[in-house]
Order: structure tokens, then sequence, then C-alpha cells
């Protein structure tokens, strides 16, 4: 859920870019969507615009793995698998895709907000 200050598609636990501070819990919400070892990389957290960079670009990327494997499990797993687990499966891959788009919609809004864009309500 957005604020009216904010986008749809804003992360939640991330207050508006109008807000004091608000950068810190935007560099933790791109952490928690990145892998752990990400955290180790100092210039990532020194600059919050290179970590949105590369946070967008990960989560792309597994976006497209999720996809692949969605157009690819049932002749990959078919044989190997029940039907019953198959149709979990799929609804598992489709659910996981539906939370990565959210977050790529999530993290393109904050690299735009950290760059200094500024979100503009239109009727």
């Amino acid at each position: 859920m957005s604020s009216p200050r904010t986008p749809p598609g804003w992360p939640q636990s991330v207050p508006p870019p109008e807000s004091p501070g608000w950068q810190v819990p935007a560099v933790s919400w791109l952490l928690d969507h990145c892998p752990a070892d990400y955290r180790g990389y100092a210039g990532w957290r020194k600059n919050p615009v290179a970590l949105a960079w590369v946070a967008v670009r990960h989560i792309d990327a597994q976006l497209e793995v999720m996809r692949q494997a969605y157009r690819e499990v049932r002749v990959d797993l078919g044989d190997v698998v029940s039907p019953e687990a198959l149709a979990q499966i799929q609804s598992d891959l489709e659910t996981e895709g539906l939370r990565l788009r959210a977050s790529a919609r999530g993290a393109r809004l904050l690299c735009d907000a950290l760059q200094g864009k500024r979100y503009i309500p239109r009727l």
C-alpha cells in the first residue's frame, strides 16, 4: 500500500523520500532483497544509489529465472514428481514470481528516489 506521497508499489517499510533519514530504511529494504553477502560490501552501504542499481539487476535476474522455471517445470519435472506435486510447484513458482515483480517495482522506485526523482501524483 502506498501513501499519498509515494507511488504505488513503494515499499511499506520505507518512509517517503521527504522524511528525514528515509535512506536508512531504504538501504535495509534493498539489502533484505539481495543475498546476505551483499551486506559485506562497504561501497554499496556508503552509496545507496549503487546498492539500488545492483539490487534492481539482482531482482530482475531472479524474476527471469522464476519465469524460465515456470516455463520448464512441466517438461523437466513432470516425469519425476506426482501431478499434485507439480501443481503445487507451479503455484509456488507463480507466487514467487509475483513477489519478485513487486520487489522489482519497489527497488526501481527506491533507485529513482535515491537519485532525487520525486513522485508527482496525477489524476
